[in-house]
């Protein structure tokens, strides 16, 4: 990545902690993305401690609820099937008016179930190997740390694991 997007500024997570340091937006990622600064992926291996388990399930619901609204708007907009052949500019903004068409269509006419059938709709990517930096993994730390703290956790998370 190289770091164009603009992201907003780092936060901490937890409000009330003064010394905590800030943490960047993110996106999240499967195991086919390399690890950076604004991109998090899951702990890799088999032998994770609860904390890296339930970090990679926080993580991993989070991808499926990105996967599930895509798939939702490319079954609506059939086009979003295929690539988009345009200029990096403009796909920028058919992207972003494809997101506000199918907000106010879903709004105002719900969403059929067809729609609702395509979850994952991104192609298996190959691996991509990156060298991880003690920064980067400072920030998944950081996530795997608020996720298992009264602020971060969530009721289901020990369970799904």
């Amino acid at each position: 990545m190289r770091n164009e997007l603009p992201l907003p500024v780092s936060q901490t997570l937890r409000n009330d902690y003064i010394n905590e340091p800030p943490i960047p937006y993110v996106l999240v990622g499967d195991e086919a993305f390399g690890l950076s600064k604004h991109v998090m992926r899951p702990y890799g291996g088999q032998n994770l401690n609860v904390k890296q388990r339930v970090y990679n399930y926080r993580l991993s619901r989070a991808r499926r609820y990105v996967e599930c609204a895509f798939g939702i708007m490319a079954n609506k907009w059939r086009i979003l099937h295929r690539p988009i052949d345009t200029v990096y500019n403009l796909t920028i903004n058919i992207v972003k008016a494809y997101c506000v068409l199918h907000n106010f269509v879903t709004q105002h006419d719900g969403l059929r179930q067809q729609d609702k059938m395509a979850i994952s709709m991104f192609p298996q990517l190959r691996p991509h190997v990156n060298e991880e930096s003690l920064a980067v993994n400072f920030i998944r730390y950081q996530f795997a740390n608020y996720f298992m703290s009264p602020e971060g956790a969530i009721p289901c998370q020990l369970k799904k694991i």
